[in-house]
């Protein structure tokens, strides 16, 4: 364990073990494994702001496994407090993470996630610091009702949000919607980013089995904390590290189930992300391939019918990987000390939730949840959430209705006068990684009012940011390159024509290469932030095709 730099290594010792008195330690504690508690616990952000009592139990965790339980603090971000998103500082996190874990006298770490980029800004970390660890999260909220209606944040949040918008729902109906939106501690209760990637790190070995589905507030969330406390110290004393854990193969598993899950987009970013901080190449074509040979097999919305503690009741992950088995690498090891095939061994599906974890041979669909689309628009890559999206456009050519930003894209979208069709599509540039910054969840172009108040629920909307994985729609995102480093999405003007065929997989701007390379020549890249973390952001972050992490990490 490395000593704070004294110049003097025995008086770096002395001093440390006075100073490791505060608690009520002996210096023999710190012979044990110490095993550092990274605390994401924040009240601003508000899902987690519940991880208390949780924390207590991974502690007496710890105790019971001979080890010794110190908590430390990291950034903890919140969707919903954040401005603008809190994708522009996963990077940020994630190096708080991976600086800590790394200086600090910590033998191993307990990384606690939950609301969206938590999870996988802990795992980037956690990769590049490769000392042993372990993933928990504070689990999902428990569902909303309103007349009789099982509710789900957020998925519910938009569509009775655009409701409201057309003119169907009144102010008070909405009022008493939203006081039953998040009814209990937790994060969403969809399939959204943060159940997706919770899903995932069990996918992927990093958590124990069965953890990323238990409600927040059941009993049995206190135990899987008690039980991560325990792990840990196992991870410990036999060496095991993330990058024993997250190899290709462990990629690939996780890969298969959010395809299985129906899970996030955002996923996509995220798992390549922590891939590369492991020298681990995955490419889109990596999901797209895997995407066309998983079965969809969790009923969950956004693009399904259930809600997470149903698919907890019905088995979890681990039951879901069983049905899939003979997809997986099962020889994978995990935080367990068991490799998956024998995590999974003994998991099942009672036939009364088998419309909420589907048999192998009878799934909701024979394909993943998200299409790759590549073509002249997107040469790097774009993506869709093809099962949430309206059958019926995802073979569509309509002529494009451009907004040069989100600033322009909310001032115009609901003016009277737009020149917007139902068979219109809708394009936003500059509100990728570089443009806007951060790449924020604003994929999901708003449909225009007129529209909306003429009956019209879903337009194909295409852009270079992100979308959460609560938000359904035709909705194309993740443009790579993006407008503001020069991509051909820069180059879209009003009124050309934009085909999208997600069947085939291709996205095609009908616009003559001679136009094109005029428009090119007057271009001109938009100016990013002067100082700070932002400028650092803009200068250094890479497309979402490799993850949006910074190049020199």
């Amino acid at each position: 364990m490395a000593h704070t730099s004294y110049g003097d290594e025995g008086f770096s010792r002395y001093l440390r073990s006075a100073f490791s008195r505060h608690l009520g330690h002996d210096p023999e504690d710190f012979d044990k494994p110490v095993i550092g508690i990274c605390n994401t616990s924040s009240e601003v952000n508000r899902c987690h702001s519940h991880l208390g009592p949780m924390i207590e139990a991974i502690k007496r965790g710890v105790t019971a496994a001979g080890g010794t339980a110190l908590e430390f603090p990291v950034i903890s971000l919140g969707e919903m407090f954040i401005s603008p998103t809190t994708m522009l500082y996963r990077n940020l996190a994630a190096m708080d993470a991976e600086e800590m874990i790394r200086a600090q006298p910590i033998d191993g770490v307990v990384l606690i996630g939950g609301c969206d980029k938590m999870t996988p800004a802990l795992l980037m970390g956690a990769a590049s610091a490769d000392k042993p660890a372990i993933m928990f999260t504070g689990g999902p909220m428990s569902n909303g009702e309103h007349k009789g209606q099982t509710l789900g944040a957020c998925t519910d949040c938009r569509f009775f949000w655009q409701e409201y918008k057309a003119g169907t729902i009144s102010d008070e109906e909405l009022s008493e919607i939203n006081a039953k939106l998040a009814p209990t501690a937790g994060h969403c209760m969809v399939m959204g980013s943060a159940s997706t990637m919770a899903a995932c790190s069990e996918a992927l070995g990093m958590m124990l089995p069965g953890g990323a589905a238990i409600p927040a507030v059941l009993n049995e969330r206190l135990s899987h904390a008690q039980q991560t406390g325990k792990a840990i110290v196992e991870l410990v004393r036999n060496g095991t590290k993330p990058s024993d854990i997250m190899t290709r193969g462990a990629f690939e598993n996780a890969i298969r189930v959010l395809m299985a899950i129906g899970g996030s987009t955002n996923a996509v970013i995220h798992l390549i992300a922590i891939a590369r901080r492991l020298g681990i190449d995955i490419k889109l074509d990596d999901f797209h391939a895997l995407s066309a040979t998983t079965p969809f097999l969790a009923n969950l919305r956004p693009a399904g019918k259930y809600q997470l503690q149903d698919f907890h009741y019905a088995g979890g992950v681990p039951a879901l990987m069983r049905e899939m088995s003979s997809l997986l690498h099962l020889e994978e090891r995990s935080v367990s000390g068991k490799t998956i095939g024998e995590n999974i061994a003994d998991a099942k599906t009672d036939d009364a939730y088998r419309d909420i974890i589907r048999p192998f041979g009878d799934p909701l669909y024979r394909d993943g949840g998200i299409t790759v689309l590549k073509g002249n628009l997107a040469p790097d890559g774009a993506i869709i959430k093809s099962k949430a999206a309206t059958e019926g456009l995802l073979r569509h050519r309509g002529k494009a209705v451009v907004f040069r930003s989100l600033e322009d894209m909310e001032t115009r979208i609901n003016d009277p006068q737009l020149e917007v069709t139902p068979d219109s599509v809708l394009v936003m540039q500059n509100a990728g990684p570089v443009g806007a910054p951060g790449m924020p969840e604003a994929g999901m172009i708003p449909i225009p009012r007129k529209l909306l108040q003429a009956g019209v629920r879903d337009m194909v909307r295409l852009s270079d940011a992100r979308m959460s994985g609560t938000a359904f729609g035709t909705v194309v995102l993740h443009v790579a390159p993006e407008a503001a480093v020069g991509g051909p999405l820069a180059l879209v003007r009003d009124g050309d024509e934009i085909e999208l065929d997600a069947y085939a997989g291709t996205l095609t701007l009908h616009v003559p290469e001679e136009e094109l390379q005029r428009r090119r020549a007057e271009w001109t890249p938009p100016k990013i932030a002067d100082r700070g973390y932002t400028r650092l952001y803009q200068k250094r972050v890479m497309q979402a095709d490799k993850g949006c992490d910074f190049d020199f990490l």
